[in-house]
């Protein structure tokens, strides 16, 4: 059952969407013919392909930039793209694209294979610094044998690599774009091959984008191989009452950034039209810093996964709408091992008590547990959104039942990342895109991803050759085994806490046709190349 904490939230919350049904709302803006209107709670902090890592930035970057192949909806099966077909080399280290000649810049300008490489190139520069040029493998050289051949090469296999170049940090941009732009590139303008052109970006405002008059080379996952949509305009909410009025009222076609209280009121209006995408991969976890005071505790760490009612803190923060996370990674991504499932520590506060006891935290006179001198607590940060309160406050509810005391401090979007960058926490919340298992570890638990975004501060040699040995396999089999041994390690050291995985849910108002959440790296529509205006 729910904790106190976690049913007071539920009741709040509950009251929060009986008033958004009868609230004015405070968003007032004229429809437009031609023009859909997307609501989202936040904005990016550029739009250039390399230099963010925001959902915020690569769900518009999508729209204005292509990249050479795209993922289905199943979040398992690689697509043509701007490449219409590719071979791959016997010994894994030699990827040869062949491109397709009838692509265009927004500019008109013919996209080749020069253009491809420029933006590789630009990617994986030093000047550049991105923060996910590893995403790209081990490159030992890129460059154009035609006018519409690339070949790839890599220093040694790169098993993940077609997901990769499925992200929008692979996207192919317009050199006379960047060069006439410099560093307002995707701050100012932006030029790319995407079925829409950049308009005007007005910061924590809104987003205008215009169809691209050029795109006809959409991806096979769709019916529609052009844009069928005039203009597209996304705007900024981040009151979940407003938002929730809006698209009521027909002032706003679209979100999948409604808040989940919201969802079950909006799927009994028959205007409106609620899908949601089973294969969503976004997940939110905790991590411990594993050589900090306290969390360098294995027994520490498993009698926090023991304690914690995960259900629970899935239902209070998405309404039944998320899924609780049994195991490291979601059951649906590619390469999950289901034995991890068996060996994640179920819900068993006794379990918890016992585990500590044995590991020598003897309870202190104030409820806090004490080992050594060092009283069993620590602080954890995050991103102060609509979930993670409700979540934390409930988990640390659920601690102190054990005699672990958890302090939570959140911070806002514009200050958590540098907090999070520091060594000032012991334990933090966050969430996460991705598409295969090997992608996540390989992010998170390798040593050269300390200290961010390994902030576990993991280091652990057989993890290092596990994520190796499947990052450099050129076999499904090998790639497999090897991950999967991976993820059992790390479920046995209790390196983090799953929670829940993340609901992708489109709402979509009566003059939308067509619409259908996808959810790449969390961006809900994709290229949204079927979604159509009835007016």
């Amino acid at each position: 059952m729910p904790s106190q904490t976690l049913k007071s939230v539920l009741a709040a919350t509950g009251a929060l969407a009986l008033a958004a049904t009868t609230a004015a709302p405070a968003f007032a803006q004229q429809q437009q013919p031609g023009q859909l209107t997307v609501l989202r709670t936040i904005d990016a902090d550029n739009y250039d392909p390399i230099r963010s890592t925001a959902t915020a930035a690569a769900e518009i970057v999508y729209l204005l930039a292509d990249t050479l192949v795209s993922v289905d909806f199943d979040m398992q099966t690689v697509q043509p793209l701007l490449a219409e077909s590719w071979e791959v080399s016997d010994d894994g280290l030699t990827y040869t694209f062949k491109l397709r000649q009838d692509v265009k810049f927004c500019s008109g300008r013919a996209m080749t294979a020069e253009d491809v490489v420029f933006s590789f190139e630009r990617w994986l520069s030093p000047e550049s610094s991105s923060p996910t040029k590893f995403r790209a493998g081990n490159v030992a050289e890129i460059r154009a044998i035609n006018d519409h051949t690339v070949e790839y090469r890599l220093n040694e296999p790169y098993s993940d690599l077609l997901f990769q170049l499925a992200l929008s940090f692979a996207s192919v941009v317009d050199r006379e774009s960047v060069e006439e732009l410099g560093e307002n590139f995707g701050v100012q303008g932006f030029g790319g091959t995407g079925p829409y052109c950049w308009n005007s970006w007005t910061p924590r405002q809104e987003v205008v984008l215009d169809k691209n008059p050029h795109y006809t080379w959409g991806p096979p996952i769709y019916e529609n191989g052009t844009p069928q949509v005039e203009r597209m305009v996304w705007r900024v909410i981040p009151e979940a009452n407003t938002m929730m009025a809006a698209v009521q009222t027909g002032q706003a076609d679209m979100t999948y950034y409604m808040a989940p209280f919201a969802i079950e009121s909006l799927r009994a209006i028959p205007t409106l039209t609620v899908q949601q995408q089973d294969n969503y991969l976004y997940d939110n976890f905790v991590g411990f810093k594993t050589d900090k005071p306290v969390m360098n505790d294995p027994a520490m760490r498993r009698a926090i996964n023991q304690a914690v009612n995960r259900d629970a803190l899935a239902q209070a923060a998405f309404f039944g709408l998320g899924t609780a996370l049994h195991s490291l990674l979601n059951p649906k991504v590619i390469d999950y091992d289901p034995a991890t499932a068996e060996l994640t520590p179920a819900y068993d506060p006794d379990a918890a008590i016992a585990t500590l006891e044995e590991a020598g935290w003897e309870l202190g006179s104030d409820g806090v547990r004490v080992k050594d001198g060092q009283r069993a607590e620590f602080l954890l940060y995050g991103i102060r959104n609509t979930q993670n309160p409700v979540m934390m406050e409930g988990m640390q509810a659920d601690l102190r039942r054990i005699g672990v005391e958890m302090e939570i401090q959140l911070w806002d979007g514009t200050a958590a990342w540098g907090r999070l960058a520091t060594q000032e926490f012991d334990a933090f919340v966050l969430s996460y895109p991705y598409v295969t298992a090997t992608e996540a570890l390989s992010l998170y638990f390798r040593s050269t991803q300390m200290p961010t975004p390994n902030r576990m501060n993991w280091n652990n040699e057989e993890t290092d050759r596990l994520i190796d040995e499947a990052r450099q396999a050129t076999d499904d089999e090998t790639r497999k085994a090897a991950i999967g041994a991976a993820q059992r390690q790390l479920v046995e050291a209790d390196v983090w806490m799953p929670i829940v995985s993340q609901p992708m849910i489109l709402v979509s108002g009566q003059r939308v046709e067509g619409a259908r959440p996808h959810g790449i790296y969390g961006a809900g529509i994709y290229k949204g190349l079927d979604i159509s205006l009835t007016d």
